[in-house]
């Protein structure tokens, strides 16, 4: 009799625990939140760059001067129609970046900051080097030979920008950290908010408006050089699917191989330092 007993006991055991099991799971759910690993995201938005002051080399046929701290700003669309218009989306400043989370924490990603480098004109900046044209060339009447000398950045001397973009093709990796606990957020599914941090390396892909000592400027994009960056934001996540991006960026640059004229021997080199900042929206999901 005690044996039966037993295996009564026994049975009951198997056939009520997927039942308490399926109670505590729909008393308390786990969110999609909770996990990010095995996700896909995607985002786009826009951003506002300031730049250090460069030394730009410029070099070709009869030519090789340097010009020193050479003050330049970005471009900005401001709000606009043309962010979201897929006929001008290259237009304004932007940034898009497709991503895989590894982890629930860390994320790899595929990206591109599209910014704008404008140098600014009517500045006098030092220059070093000579200028030696033929008589008549474009240009020869700036021939001579420069020892700090101070020159005026006028147009019909120097016009220079990446304004087809300052185009930094980059993957890196990323984390986040969801910190909506601290502030008092439980339901995560409809609000959450993280930290983010990041770093990227990768190359410039620039297409380059230089008008140089008034010869005819190089129409085409180029891989110039090589860039790296930090990043650091939140990350307002909305619904479980739909995100808000706020960061800061920083980041150097350098590109010792610009073209400038359509002459294939001219090119230019500077390096620098740029500080950005972004927003974005986006989205997260699992196929």
């Amino acid at each position: 009799m005690k044996l039966q007993i037993l295996k009564a006991l026994v049975l009951l055991c198997v056939l009520t625990t997927p039942v308490f099991a399926q109670e505590e799971q729909k008393a308390n759910p786990e969110r999609y939140t909770a996990h990010n690993k095995g996700k896909f995201f995607i985002y786009w938005g826009g951003n506002r760059e300031s730049y250090t002051k460069s030394d730009i080399n410029f070099s070709g046929n009869g030519y090789n001067y340097t010009l020193y701290n050479v003050e330049a700003h970005d471009k900005p669309k401001g709000w606009n129609i043309d962010y979201v218009n897929p006929c001008r989306m290259t237009i304004p400043q932007t940034n898009a970046r497709i991503g895989y989370y590894i982890s629930d924490h860390y994320s790899i990603g595929l990206g591109v900051d599209h910014m704008k480098y404008v140098m600014t004109q009517g500045k006098t900046v030092r220059m070093n080097g000579y200028i030696d044209l033929p008589e008549g060339e474009a240009g020869a009447a700036f021939n001579g030979t420069y020892n700090n000398v101070p020159v005026v950045l006028t147009e019909d001397f120097l016009t220079f920008e990446h304004t087809d973009g300052l185009n930094f093709v980059n993957v890196g990796v990323s984390r986040i950290d969801d910190f909506s606990k601290y502030i008092g957020i439980t339901n995560t599914d409809i609000v959450q908010l993280n930290l983010t941090e990041g770093i990227y390396g990768g190359f410039l892909y620039p297409k380059t408006n230089a008008t140089v000592l008034s010869k005819r400027r190089h129409d085409d994009f180029h891989v110039s050089g090589y860039g790296i960056s930090v990043e650091a934001g939140i990350n307002i996540t909305l619904f479980k699917h739909f995100f808000i991006l706020g960061e800061f960026r920083s980041g150097y640059i350098n590109m010792p191989d610009i073209r400038t004229t359509y002459q294939g021997a001219d090119r230019a080199s500077q390096h620098f330092s740029y500080f950005q900042k972004m927003l974005s929206v986006g989205g997260i999901f699992r196929l």
